[in-house]
Formats: C-alpha cells, sequence, structure tokens
C-alpha cells in the first residue's frame, strides 16, 4: 500500500484504468455465464445428454475423423455470431460458403440426425447451438479426453454471417493474426494453444498445407521448420501437382486419440499446418506460445485441464439467451423458413 501511494499520479491513473477494463471484462464474462447452465434441461429434457451422446458415439463408430469435425463444428460456430448454430444455416449467404468452411467443415449431417433424436424425445425444447456444444464435448470424451459439464441455454441465430466464416483463423494465417482474432472474441493466447490441440486428432487437406512443401513462387524453398523425412512423406503424398483434396492425419503418429502427442510433434518440426508449427517456432513464438507449447508436451494432464477450461470459456461467447433468437425446428434453416 505504500509503495503505491508513492507511485506517480500517471501510474495510479494508468493502473486504475486497467483495473476498470479487467474488472468490465470479468463481469462481461461472469454475465454470459450465469445465462448459461449445467441444468437447463434438467425438466423440460432430461434424457438430452444421452440422446446427444448416443447419437455422437454412433457417428463416431461409422468414421473416427467426425470427432474432430464436430468439434471444429463448434468452434467455427463460437468464432462468427457468437455460439449461436449460425454455421448450420444453409442458403447464398450461409457460413458454410464461407473461406474458413468451404470444401472443409462436416459434419452438419450428423448434426441433423441428432436434432431429429432430440426432437423426437422433446420437440421444440433444446437449440441447435446446444446441440452443437454437447457434440463438441462427446467428441472429446470418445476420442480419449477429459468429459466436463457443458453449460446449455443458448437459442440459436436467425442471420448467417458469411463475411465472419471468411475471416475464421486459417492454415495460413501468421502467428500475431491468430492471436489477435482470439482475443477479438474474448479468449487470450492460453486459449490459443489449447484449442489448437484439438488438431491431436482430425485430418486437413493437401491444399491447406501444401505452401509448407513447395516452392510456388519460386522465392525460397520448402518451410524449413519441417522434419525432413516428414516433409519428403508429405510431398509424396501431396505432389505439386496433384489433388489439394487429399487428406492426412492432423497428429500423424496418433491419429485418433485425443493426448498431447500434437505438441510433441511441434516440439520435433513435425507441426502439420504452418498455423500449428508457428506455435512453437518463429520469433513470434518466443515471447507468446512457445513455454505453453513445451509444458504440454511435457505434461499432457495440463493440456487436458486447460483444454475443458478454454473450451467452457469459447462456448460462453456471445450466447443468445432468454428471448433472443429463437429454438429452430431445422437446425439448417430458421423457423419462419420451414
Amino acid at each position: 500500500m505504500k509503495r503505491m501511494m508513492r507511485s506517480s499520479s500517471s501510474n495510479t491513473t494508468s493502473n486504475n484504468f486497467a483495473l476498470i477494463v479487467i474488472l468490465t471484462l470479468l463481469g462481461l464474462c461472469f454475465v454470459a455465464t450465469s445465462q448459461l447452465t449445467t441444468d437447463f434441461y434438467n425438466n423440460s429434457c432430461p434424457k438430452l445428454v444421452k440422446v446427444v451422446r448416443r447419437e455422437v458415439l454412433k457417428a463416431i463408430k461409422n468414421e473416427m475423423r467426425m470427432a474432430a469435425s464436430l468439434i471444429r463444428l463448434h468452434f467455427h460456430d463460437c468464432f462468427v455470431n457468437g455460439c449461436d448454430a449460425s454455421v448450420l444455416l444453409d442458403g447464398d449467404d450461409s457460413e458454410k460458403l464461407g473461406a474458413g468452411n468451404r470444401n472443409s467443415a462436416r459434419g452438419f449431417e450428423v448434426i441433423d440426425t441428432i436434432k431429429s433424436a432430440v426432437e423426437s424425445e422433446c420437440s421444440g425444447v433444446v437449440s441447435c447451438a446446444d446441440i452443437l456444444a454437447l457434440a463438441a464435448r462427446d467428441s472429446v470424451l470418445f476420442s480419449g479426453g477429459r468429459s466436463w459439464r457443458v453449460l446449455l441455454g443458448r437459442r440459436d441465430g436467425l442471420v448467417p454471417n458469411k463475411t465472419g466464416a471468411d475471416a475464421l483463423p486459417a492454415p495460413f494465417d501468421p502467428l500475431s493474426d491468430i492471436i489477435t482474432k482470439f482475443v477479438n472474441v474474448g479468449l487470450n493466447i492460453t486459449d490459443v494453444v489449447s484449442l489448437s490441440g484439438a488438431h491431436t486428432i482430425g485430418s486437413a487437406r493437401c491444399a491447406t498445407f501444401s505452401n509448407r512443401l513447395f516452392d510456388f513462387n519460386q522465392t525460397g524453398s520448402p518451410d524449413n521448420t519441417l522434419e525432413s523425412t516428414m516433409l519428403s512423406d508429405l510431398q509424396s503424398l501431396c505432389p505439386s501437382n496433384g489433388d489439394g483434396n487429399k487428406t492426412t492425419a492432423l497428429d500423424r503418429n496418433s491419429t485418433d486419440l485425443f493426448d498431447n502427442h500434437y505438441f510433441k510433434n511441434l516440439v520435433a518440426g513435425k507441426g502439420l499446418l504452418s498455423s500449428d508449427q508457428i506455435l512453437f517456432s518463429g520469433e513470434a513464438a518466443a515471447n507468446t506460445t512457445k513455454s505453453l507449447v513445451e509444458s504440454y508436451s511435457k505434461d499432457q494432464n495440463l493440456f487436458l485441464d486447460d483444454f475443458v477450461n478454454s473450451m467452457i470459456k469459447m462456448g460462453n461467447i456471445s450466447p443468445l439467451t432468454g428471448s433472443a433468437g429463437e429454438i429452430r425446428n431445422n437446425c439448417r434453416a430458421v423457423n419462419s423458413a420451414t
């Protein structure tokens, strides 16, 4: 306290302003969180969790890759318009057609199936946005990750935002841009690294990492942060004049298990996407993300704990609650269009 009294008035003003900003942000986070509860459907749809989990398990048994696809749908939903299921809407202005989703977002038919099963259990009660959140949690669980109690009570948005989907975090973004995109929706550097850890499962198209394999612009050489044996393997898989839609595992030695192997890959220079590897390599990572990558590579429990916290935090990005939005009958269209 004495040190504070001796501080200059400018420092005091600065500190007070910073405190106000922090408290304001905490207040906003509290409001968003307090409007969602883990027991929201206890009375109106008591079997909801069991129904969603049953359908997610069926989908993953049919195709293990679907776990990653469902997690990604929730991520891409929350980053555009908040967690309002706008990513599921069809139409000429659909977010599905945005650069961040076009030819890559998948799992929509699975969500349709889950919604149908939920409607049979309790019609007109559960939002598509909440189904996405539950499906993402169960996808992590069935891949060997941690479970958590999902906060519920979101309502569905009425308008898609294709422009927002064009600006989703992308495989070719520099680290500074990725961090900024996270900060813009209320997430921090820990969230950047822990949520990127979802790439411990799933696949990526050659088109999303071909920039690391070939010198298309004749300006240099393939990415020298990519381990040489892996570089050679990927060049064989994805020839420069080949099919950019071919896929390979994001975590090539632990493809379907939700663990910390993804971070071990980054430390070894084996991150598949440039947006993965830059979390460890390069000047921008040194004072931002590198130390977390190293920590997660050594401590799987730390990663899994932080991932759960970040997923809960992400699920609270600008939810529609109360009388806002609606409970869609069909996840692909607003009710007025059905």
